[in-house]
This record gives structure tokens, sequence and C-alpha cells, in this order.
């Protein structure tokens, strides 16, 4: 797939344990990662044999595919691993045959907006209130109460 000499991806087995403490750094829950980590394919990302970063894609439809947690260890942020991860993701959905990948964030995380935009990603679309309806304690982030979630999409297909 994507290749760094300082990482290397590998699909998570079944048997494995989940690692809910780097999965919580994209999600709120474990009720919430546990309603797609079953369905969905976990990737993860190792150095020197322990894993820093995790990305589930869960396939919707034949030709469409969702970003649904990508993850990486705090201590290994802004060393371009999460840009290796989001590439590699992009490989393996267009392997598999997708045409497309979708992603959502926080309609107030323009961190992450900014971050999938730089990667080719568009918005196409707002699900109202996502964070009040799908999770059972209000989510604040610096302060903010989240509401809506942005859906961005990328075509990697031909």
């Amino acid at each position: 797939m994507t290749e760094r000499k300082d990482i290397k991806t590998r699909e998570l087995l079944r048997s494995e344990d989940i690692p809910y403490d780097l999965l919580l750094l994209a999600d709120e829950t474990i009720a919430a990662i546990d309603k797609y980590i079953h369905d969905g394919d976990s990737y993860v990302v190792e150095t020197e044999n322990s894993i820093i970063g995790i990305y589930v894609l869960y396939s919707l439809s034949h030709d469409t595919i969702e970003l649904k947690n990508i993850a990486v260890e705090d201590t290994h942020q802004s060393q371009g691993i999460g840009k290796f991860m989001l590439a590699d993701a992009e490989n393996r959905a267009k392997d598999m045959g997708f045409q497309e990948i979708i992603v959502g964030t926080p309609d107030i995380a323009a961190k992450q907006i900014k971050f999938y935009q730089k990667a080719g990603f568009e918005r196409f679309a707002i699900r109202k209130d996502f964070f009040i309806v799908n999770y059972a304690q209000p989510i604040y982030e610096h302060g903010v109460q989240l509401k809506d979630m942005v859906m961005l999409r990328k075509r990697i297909g031909d």
C-alpha cells in the first residue's frame, strides 16, 4: 500500500483486542464505536511493534466507503502519520473497487475539515443534529456543543 519506512500498516485481526484508547481520540464513546467497529475493516499503524494509529473503513454501497474513524496517538501527531493513513485508506478503498470515499467531522472542527480538504475532499452534505441524536450526553469541543456533522467526499475510482 502506501509506504513509509518508519511505520507500517496492517489490518487489525478480528482476534485482536480493539484499541479503544486510540479510537476514542476520534469518537466520543465506546458505544458509538461499537456501532461500526465490528462491521468495518480496521487498519492499524505500527512503529517498533507498537500501535500508534488506527482507521476504520465501512462499506456503504458497492461504490462508496466511509472512513469512520482515523486517529493517531497524541505523542505521534504532527508527524505526517494522519496524512499517511488517509492516503493508505484511499489506496485500500480504491484497490477494493470503491469509487468514492466519504468522511464526516463536526462542523466546528476547522482543523479536521482543512485536513480533508487539503487531501482533495469536498463538502457535500450536513447531517443536522448528528451529535445530539447519536450521543446520549452533550459533547463539547473547545467549549462549544457539537451539533451538526459536515460530510466530505473524494472520488477515488476511475
